[in-house]
């Protein structure tokens, strides 16, 4: 057991221009001992439920990891206790997750079971309008999202005939040969998808520095659109498993296909992108190695398009920012939909049943 607890934050889905993306499969794996699903409506607790089970893990010495809600930073979607291999993950949408061995690992706790129906029917119109006019913002929020990467990809298209390639293959390779001198001595391949970023109603967030703790080495990737950052952690990615090296990818907040971070940790390396639009300024004490993928441009050839650069910036900000405050809308009316719920609820025996819960874990699995 950890005598100091180390707390990692990640999200296991996100606002994309795809719509909400999920990687909530990844949350707990396969070895997972017992999944706690939480069900429930709005302001029945299920976040705070977590947090509270969470917190008691942390003062018994559990590391622990938080997976933020990318709707609400306040929020959480599930923790992980990996000594134990406990997981509790909501349950509802839009990251639905349904029991895949239900009583053997799998328990589904209902907090819809502690609410008085009675007091919550008289807004049933309430209730259905403000449900719907949510789902209008989060769709508002994806076709903004889907103006940025179409502004990115047109970024992209002026910068890729103005790259030297062979200058990043040589990044690459040099990359490649310092990180893997042999195959995994521990590894099976196994590879975990999450996100590092989220579009969150407050804004771009990350949680990096708390991933990349206990790594000896970072790598820092930066450069324009177009310049092949997420290519070259893609075919390093390949290269990993190849050798049987286990993963942790962490994928872009707009473009889930591409990825943002990639942790080697049998390696102790990190490899991370630092982007204008998501820059990440690292705290770390270990050895840090900062790729320019900018170095391989040719910028007199880029001189006929430098204006149309400039615009396709802009607009992905703005594209970015417009999304931001249609979550931000999403996040006032969820708010107001759990004041329908919260009065209903017996938060008294919701607590009894997260002590029962807590006193599960702490008796049958640590």
């Amino acid at each position: 057991m950890a005598k100091n607890p180390v707390i990692r934050k990640m999200f296991p889905g996100g606002v994309t221009y795809l719509g909400f993306y999920s990687y909530y499969h990844y949350l707990a794996d396969a070895t997972a001992r017992h999944i706690y699903v939480i069900k429930g409506g709005p302001g029945v607790g299920k976040s705070t439920f977590m947090k509270k089970i969470g917190e008691e893990m942390l003062k018994a010495g559990f590391d622990l990891e938080y997976h933020c809600c990318s709707s609400d930073n306040q929020s959480i979607d599930g923790i992980v206790i990996p000594e134990l291999g406990i997981a509790l993950l909501d349950g509802t949408a839009p990251h639905v997750v349904d029991p895949k061995i239900p009583g053997a690992v799998d328990e589904i706790i209902n907090l819809g079971e502690y609410w008085d129906e009675s007091l919550i029917r008289p807004y049933k119109k309430e209730i259905i309008a403000c449900s719907q006019e949510i789902s209008r913002c989060f769709e508002s929020a994806y076709f903004a999202l889907k103006d940025a990467k179409n502004a990115m990809d047109e970024w992209e298209f002026y910068i890729k005939p103005d790259q030297d390639w062979q200058t990043i293959n040589q990044i690459y390779l040099k990359t490649k040969q310092g990180l893997f001198k042999t195959p995994s001595s521990q590894g099976t391949g196994k590879t975990r998808h999450l996100f590092a970023w989220a579009h969150t109603p407050q804004g771009r967030t990350q949680h990096i520095d708390s991933l990349i703790q206990g790594m000896d080495s970072l790598y820092s990737l930066k450069g324009q659109a177009g310049t092949g950052k997420s290519t070259l952690l893609a075919r390093l990615a390949e290269e990993a498993k190849v050798l049987n090296y286990d993963l942790e990818i962490y994928h872009n907040a707009l473009e889930p296909d591409k990825i943002d971070l990639l942790l080697i940790p049998e390696l102790h390396t990190a490899l991370v992108i630092s982007s204008e639009h998501y820059p990440y300024h690292p705290e770390f004490s270990g050895t840090l190695h900062s790729l320019d993928l900018d170095s391989g441009l040719h910028r007199a050839g880029l001189n006929g398009t430098l204006d149309f650069i400039d615009s396709c910036r802009n607009r992905v900000e703005e594209s970015i920012l417009r999304a931001q405050s249609h979550s931000q809308r999403a996040k006032t009316l969820h708010d107001q939909l759990e004041e329908y719920y919260i009065p209903a609820m017996d938060f008294e025996a919701i607590d009894e049943k997260r002590r029962s819960i807590l006193k599960s874990i702490m008796e049958n699995y640590s």
